[in-house]
C-alpha cells in the first residue's frame, strides 16, 4: 500500500508540473491588436501635421491604442522597415523591387496602400513677382540652367523625399544647382523663403495649407505659392486639390503606406483607419487628394 502512495504521488507531481508548464506564462509579452497597444512607427516629416492629426483621431476611437510617431527623411524610413525597427512606415512611393526581394529572401509578404494624392508646392517670397511658373521654367531652375534669374533653391532636408522626387521626375537625373541650401526642416524652407527675396522652397503641399478653411483655398500668409502650368496644359494653377486630383497641377505624386507586420496587430490597425471613411476625411482636410473615397467632379456656374 506504500508503495501504491508513493506512486500515485509521483504521478500527480508529475501532472502539475506539465499544467503549470502549459498555462500561461506572466513575463511572455503581450502582442498589441489592432485596437490596443503601443507601436511605434516612421513617417516621412514631410506628412507630421497631417499624421499627428490622423494619430490624435485613432487614439480619440481607440483610447487603447498608442501610435508613436518618428518624423524622419524617407530614406530613413525604409531603412527602419528593412531592418525591422519599425513595422510600419508612411512615405511617398511604394516598395521597390530591391525591396520587396528582399522580404521575399525572409519569407515576409510585406503589404502597401495608395492612400492619396499628394502634390509638391513651390513657394516664394512675398515681395517676389515672379509667382508663375511653367514647367520648362521649373526644370531650369532645378538643374541650373535657367538662365532668366538667380535663384536661391530651398529643401528641407538633403536625403528628402522633396529632393528625390525632384531628381528622379523633374531633373531625370541631373545634379541640383551647386548653390542649393538644406534648411533641415519643412519650416524653416517657410521661414527662410520669408525673408529671402530670391528663394523658391520646395515643400510637401500639407505643410503650407490651412485646414482650417472649409473651402481648401487658402494657404499659409507667410509666401506665396506658384502657380504652375503643366507642359501640355493651359492654365496656371496652385495646388488645390482638385487640381492634384485630375493630374492639372504638375507636381504630383504619390502617398503610401508599407507595412511589414507578421500578425494582425496594431500597424495593420493604424493602416487600415488610414485609408477608412474617417481616416480619409483628415487627408481632405490637409488639401492632399483622397485615393480611397469616391469623389465626384462637378462643373459650376459662377455668376
Amino acid at each position: 500500500m506504500f508503495f501504491s502512495f508513493r506512486k500515485m504521488n509521483a504521478v500527480y507531481l508529475a501532472a502539475v508540473t506539465l499544467m503549470a508548464a502549459c498555462g500561461p506564462n506572466p513575463n511572455a509579452k503581450k502582442l498589441d491588436t489592432a485596437t490596443e497597444g503601443t507601436i511605434r512607427i516612421s513617417v516621412d516629416e514631410t506628412y507630421k501635421p497631417l499624421i499627428d492629426s490622423e494619430i490624435k483621431v485613432f487614439e480619440s476611437l481607440y483610447p487603447k491604442a498608442h501610435i508613436i510617431p518618428t518624423y524622419k527623411p524617407e530614406t530613413e524610413c525604409f531603412k527602419d522597415l528593412l531592418n525591422d525597427s519599425a513595422r510600419l512606415v508612411i512615405v511617398t512611393r511604394d516598395f521597390n523591387q530591391q525591396e520587396l526581394d528582399y522580404f521575399k529572401q525572409l519569407k515576409y509578404k510585406p503589404t502597401s496602400l495608395l492612400l492619396a494624392w499628394d502634390a509638391l508646392a513651390l513657394v516664394v517670397n512675398k515681395e517676389n513677382p515672379d509667382s508663375i511658373l511653367n514647367m520648362e521654367q521649373v526644370r531650369g531652375i532645378m538643374n541650373g540652367t535657367n538662365n532668366e534669374r538667380k535663384w536661391q533653391l530651398v529643401f528641407d532636408n538633403a536625403n528628402s523625399s522633396t529632393v528625390r522626387y525632384i531628381l528622379d521626375s523633374i531633373n531625370m537625373g541631373k545634379p541640383l544647382p551647386t548653390n542649393t541650401m538644406a534648411a533641415k526642416t519643412n519650416p524653416e524652407v517657410v521661414d527662410y523663403v520669408s525673408k529671402n527675396k530670391d528663394a523658391i522652397g520646395v515643400i510637401g503641399v500639407s505643410w503650407i495649407s490651412d485646414p482650417a478653411d472649409s473651402t481648401a483655398m487658402a494657404f499659409t500668409k507667410k509666401v506665396s505659392v506658384v502657380r504652375l502650368r503643366a507642359d501640355n496644359g493651359s492654365d496656371f494653377v496652385k495646388p488645390y486639390q482638385a487640381y492634384i486630383g485630375i493630374g492639372t497641377y504638375p507636381l504630383k505624386r504619390g502617398f503610401f503606406f508599407c507595412l511589414n507586420e507578421p500578425y494582425h496587430g496594431l500597424g495593420n490597425g493604424f493602416a487600415t483607419f488610414l485609408g477608412s471613411y474617417e481616416g480619409q476625411l483628415v487627408i481632405k482636410q490637409f488639401r492632399l487628394f483622397p485615393a480611397r473615397l469616391n469623389v465626384v467632379f462637378r462643373e459650376a456656374n459662377l455668376k
